[in-house]
């Protein structure tokens, strides 16, 4: 066994023997985890059907509509970092790039969806995560760990799915108004409901900032940066029989933000996203289901004055099939995803045109017996460019008691470089795709709103894609390569409590994701993190305060620029004005800390915000 497989083995240990040796530990140690009512969720992120989230062995998080409209948050990222195992960086404020490592993994490891849609780059590989408007948002699942099994190329370190809000019951009008710190300003307007065999849901929205100086350098323009996004959804369903269901769905979102490139400029970002999609689920009897889903996402970037512009395109076509036996379930899928980058801002290629697909299979079988959980799944990727990738996952839990639940599971994954990093003037057309081979364990106890969690892993990537030297690219500035190789290995503890009246909740974080040829911690990503949280209702308010909390790291690969580490603390509390209104305020960063997620980039300091929301009852 390896050093660091000492190391990892004994951090599993140690928090078990703590609450061994110490009853009030779970109660103490404040994390997310899954209590008794979330457990009654239900989950499609893991496997790609529902189910219940306590059949499930994945480590898999639930962000519900109720706690992002409580959280007064300007992002998606923002709601994401009070998640466990999750950490973001930001160049600047909101509207700037934006990245997020689940498990210590690249921003490109996560596949992320939208209402089934998948939204990627083939230049930057990854999602833009600025693009996506929180405000069309309803509820987030969080899958951590590699999914490539089910999903295919891209998820070596998790999978995120955000959906937007479903119409049922009687027409549920909303408008919401809201101002803060910096000229901060919302608007938004919906509503959903159904009637009949149709359920509706539509929502636009405008918010925007006034900002402030994100590079205080001399040597930047020093005006304040801000930002403004309009966005809008609608989605549409029709249960045209028992069991039939068609449902199409659309979402725009246009953004404007401000950045520092030189000192003259007013340097501009033009991000648009479009998606779009169409699906036909169908049960056919209490045993077979069948969905049927065509759909498409549309992600531009382009700047002003300088100008450069990227456009992504991705066409996914998916019939995937679910078949119930008694305490079996069978899957089988065959997807098809078409890829298209238009890039005209490289020098020496010129403009920069090119395609690719993926043909896939993919085989799942799960069992839910009695203390015994299972799940297989087995998925073949034909790529137009480098071929037959076939990968697979394995994983058990078993019910020690009613309280107790241990886990295992292991899978590999891949990743195909992006078109850009083959094509572009930076780009080498041998790249080999990414491999990962991921192993974790964990442990979940459960009683009554009580509940504490740990889960160990160790996540290793081949052939991993880096900027480097100039070497066989026209560029004479670098190369992209494919020669590194990297670990991602940690622990995450979660646990929730209610003391009294107050519900506590938060995670730890032990992590340490290394280059495995230089030993070098990763870029931008911290060994330790925390997010503490607790709330409570007072005098016709729920009020909330949250920490986090983030050990120091470098700027860079190279283990140069040391960035600090950190703690913030915010505050929330929302009321109830009448029988339609309600009131919602946030003070975040309180102690007003001066703090770096990307060098030479500010962070924003105390900023308060209130809103007022009118939804009749």
């Amino acid at each position: 066994m390896t050093t660091q497989s000492v190391v990892l083995a004994r951090a599993a240990v140690l928090p078990l023997a703590l609450a061994a040796a110490f009853p009030s530990f779970s109660q103490t140690l404040l994390a997310q985890a899954a209590t008794e009512s979330t457990l009654r969720e239900t989950v499609v992120t893991a496997t790609r059907v529902e189910q219940p989230l306590s059949d499930l062995v994945a480590d898999v998080s639930i962000i519900d509509s109720e706690t992002i409209r409580n959280s007064g948050a300007v992002g998606v990222v923002d709601v994401l970092a009070r998640v466990p195992g999750i950490q973001f960086t930001r160049n600047g404020g909101p509207g700037n790039t934006s990245s997020v490592y689940v498990r210590g993994g690249e921003n490109r490891f996560t596949a992320v969806y939208l209402d089934g849609v998948r939204i990627d780059s083939q230049s930057t590989g990854g999602v833009v995560w600025e693009q996506l408007p929180l405000s069309q948002i309803d509820r987030i699942e969080v899958l951590r760990g590699p999914a490539a099994a089910v999903y295919g190329s891209d998820a070596v370190s998790g999978v995120i799915q955000l959906f937007t809000k479903k119409g049922e019951g009687k027409p549920a009008p909303y408008v919401g108004v809201g101002v803060g710190s910096r000229g901060t300003r919302t608007a938004e307007a919906g509503v959903s409901g159904s009637s009949g065999a149709i359920d509706y849901s539509v929502g636009v929205a405008h918010e925007g900032s006034d900002g402030f100086n994100i590079r205080p350098a001399a040597t930047f323009n020093p005006d304040d940066d801000g930002y403004k996004r309009n966005s809008g959804n609608a989605r549409v369903g029709w249960t045209f029989a028992p069991g039939q269901r068609l449902q199409a769905s659309v979402l725009a979102s246009n953004l404007n933000s401000q950045y520092d490139a030189g000192l003259k400029a007013d340097d501009r970002n033009h991000h648009q996203l479009r998606t779009a999609d169409l699906l036909w689920d169908a049960k056919w009897n209490d045993s077979y289901s069948t969905r049927l889903q065509v759909n498409q996402s549309n992600s531009k970037y382009s700047t002003t004055p300088n100008f450069y512009m990227t456009e992504t395109t991705v066409r996914s076509y998916l019939f995937q099939n679910e078949y119930r036996l008694g305490v079996h379930r069978f899957t089988a899928s065959l997807e098809r995803r078409e890829d298209e980058l238009h890039n005209p801002a490289t020098e020496f290629v010129g403009d920069l045109k090119r395609e690719r697909s993926q043909n896939a299979l993919a085989l799942g079988y799960g069992m839910n017996s009695g203390a015994h959980t299972l799940q297989a799944n087995l998925r073949r990727d034909n790529d137009s460019e480098f071929g037959g990738k076939s990968t697979g996952s394995l994983s058990y839990g078993y019910a020690i008691n009613n309280e107790w639940r241990v886990t295992a599971a292991g899978g590999t994954s891949f990743r195909a470089p992006t078109l850009y990093q083959r094509f572009s003037e930076y780009g080498d057309a041998s790249l080999n795709p990414e491999t990962g081979r991921n192993v974790e364990i964990g442990t979940r106890w459960t009683r009554g709103s009580s509940s504490a969690g740990i889960v160990a892993y160790r996540n290793r990537v081949r052939n991993l894609i880096v900027y480097g030297a100039p070497g066989t690219c026209p560029s004479a500035f670098g190369c992209y390569q494919s020669v590194g190789r990297a670990e991602y290995e940690g622990v995450t503890l979660s646990a929730a409590h209610k003391l009294g009246p107050v519900s506590l909740n938060g995670s730890i974080d032990f992590q340490n994701p290394h280059d495995l040829d230089t030993g070098r911690q990763l870029a931008r990503r911290s060994k330790r993190y925390a997010k503490l949280s607790a709330d409570t209702a007072v005098a016709g308010w729920n009020v909330g305060a949250e920490m986090n909390a983030a050990s120091r790291r470098y700027d860079t690969a190279s283990g140069s620029n040391m960035l600090g580490g950190y703690t913030t603390f915010n505050l929330y509390a929302n009321t109830s004005i009448g029988r339609d209104f309600t009131l919602l305020a946030r003070l975040d960063n309180l102690t007003d800390k001066n703090y770096e997620l990307a060098r030479g980039y500010a962070t924003p300091g105390r900023a308060f915000y209130v809103g007022l929301k009118w939804a009749p009852q």
